[in-house]
């Protein structure tokens, strides 16, 4: 089509009637005169702008994205949250699961010992009222904890009560330089004192200087009159090493706790001592050593001047005439590849 003067006109008079009937179907409204011919317009032009639609999807989901970014900014913090919350809560679950088996292995050895405790959880570990090493429970006064009652958990003796409030008690730990409890050796029964030496093992000095003491040996607390601060048979620690006595009339010995101090949780309170010694029930089933390998026994072979080979017991095993691969009545002996079983007069040989 040329640039003519009737063209341009056509043009102009074309926008002009789009104008007039956009202006005319704003003021319409829902009634809009070219309602009808726009719904026309739609059924015939839906299914073009749908595969249009189709074919630019990719562009349509990035400008949705843009749009929508503040919606899905929220869902993923919603998302996020709600991730955040389940590790808190399977933490949790954890921790309650390790509780939970603190608390048994305790009331496993509590019930070895017949020992009445108090389960009480540590809340805060670290220096009061002048000690290096205390730990502040969840349970006092109220709870019927009283001052030098003996603390203990699944694995040990952890320590004794010093101090007790309403709600709260502090618990002197068993490797306090300040600590001293008197233990009784696994078996022989050997009386000695154990202090606290920190962070390093605990040391024992021995009331008998000549008494025989060695690495993996046992100690269990010996018990104090009335059961106070410390009631009998709770398990101590292992002995480490021994120096030797040098003639002192004590001697003194290494142990390593079996209570991990860094690590305390869930604890136990003996508020009822046991009605008799348990002595060594408390302490926990040692691993069988395993047993030595049984020697092979060996079957001593002497030749005798007309060959024959003879055993220990006087029997004839062979003999070193006979042909490779025969018994003693003249049979070959072969075997299923074919060779001849030779291990007779190889034995002779070695003898000779």
């Amino acid at each position: 089509m040329r640039d003519t003067r009737e063209s341009r006109l056509l043009l102009v008079l074309l926008v002009a009637t789009a104008f007039a009937l956009i202006t005319v179907d704003i003021r319409g409204g829902e009634e809009s005169p070219v309602d009808g011919a726009r719904q026309a317009a739609a059924t015939v032009f839906g299914p073009v702008e749908n595969g249009v639609a189709a074919a630019v999807d990719p562009v349509g989901n990035a400008i949705g994205a843009v749009r929508d970014s503040d919606d899905r900014h929220d869902r993923i913090a919603a998302l996020e949250h709600e991730n955040a919350a389940l590790k808190t809560r399977l933490g949790s679950d954890d921790r309650n699961s390790s509780k939970v088996r603190q608390l048994d292995t305790m009331l496993k050895s509590a019930g070895a010992g017949q020992y009445g405790i108090k389960a009480a959880e540590v809340i805060a570990i670290g220096a009061a009222q002048g000690f290096s090493w205390t730990i502040t429970i969840d349970a006092g006064a109220n709870d019927g904890l009283r001052r030098d009652m003996t603390v203990l958990n699944g694995e040990g003796l952890v320590g004794r009560v010093t101090t007790v409030g309403p709600d709260t008690a502090t618990v002197l730990l068993a490797n306090d330089p300040d600590f001293t409890v008197g233990t009784r050796m696994e078996k022989t029964d050997e009386l000695g004192f154990a202090t606290g030496q920190g962070s390093r093992p605990l040391s024992v000095q021995f009331l008998n200087g000549k008494a025989k003491v060695k690495k993996g040996d046992r100690l269990v607390t010996f018990g104090s009159s009335k059961d106070k601060p410390f009631v009998p048979g709770v398990p101590v620690g292992e002995v480490v090493r021994v120096d030797p006595s040098g003639g002192d009339l004590t001697r003194t010995v290494y142990i390593r706790p079996f209570v991990g101090f860094t690590k305390l949780d869930i604890v136990g309170i003996v508020v009822q001592a046991p009605r008799e010694d348990p002595r060594d029930m408390v302490l926990p089933k040692q691993p069988r050593k395993p047993e030595k390998p049984k020697p092979t026994p060996t079957v001593t072979v002497t030749v005798q001047p007309n060959g024959d080979l003879v055993d220990g017991s006087g029997k004839v095993v062979g003999n070193i005439n006979e042909k490779p691969g025969t018994d003693a009545s003249g049979n070959t002996d072969a075997g299923t590849d074919g060779t001849t079983d030779t291990d007779a007069g190889d034995a002779a040989n070695e003898q000779e």
